[in-house]
């Protein structure tokens, strides 16, 4: 199993991704004119990516878990996806790159906290505690110091 540095280095390069893609798909949009459309050449980039590197590392293709048992819920994960791309083209240059992330991660870890501590959608519960509502509201001052300043 990697370290653990490995997954805070992987999630620091993927949080670098989110201004980097919202930027570049903000400016997509000034030739699609659409932020759904901006979204779905994006998506569909991506998709072209995830089929290649599929491919070339002979990941099996499996669908052998999906059946009527499964449960609706687990298709939306694509439509939410989809709704973020579609946003953040708008905020963007709506609210420039460091006021849309505060936002997006005082959301992100609003939505964590419910997730974490009732143990939805198979995370492991994690009860709500003073310290927890305390680093969630150091965000929440970190959005309004970044979006007010």
């Amino acid at each position: 199993m990697p370290s653990l540095w490995v997954y805070i280095l992987l999630a620091l390069v993927a949080g670098a991704c989110l201004p980097t893609q919202a930027g570049i798909n903000a400016q997509l949009n000034r030739w699609t004119l659409s932020p759904v459309w901006t979204a779905a050449v994006s998506f569909a980039v991506g998709t072209a990516a995830l089929i290649v590197y599929g491919f070339l590392t002979r990941g099996p293709l499996t669908l052998q878990g999906l059946s009527a048992e499964t449960p609706w819920w687990v298709w939306t994960g694509g439509f939410l996806g989809a709704f973020f791309v579609s946003v953040t083209v708008v905020l963007a240059p709506a609210l420039g790159a460091a006021a849309m992330v505060a936002l997006i991660i005082a959301g992100q870890m609003l939505v964590s906290l419910g997730l974490d501590h009732f143990g939805l959608l198979g995370y492991q519960p994690h009860p709500l505690t003073l310290w927890r509502l305390v680093g969630a509201a150091l965000i929440v001052a970190g959005v309004v110091l970044v979006r007010r300043f």
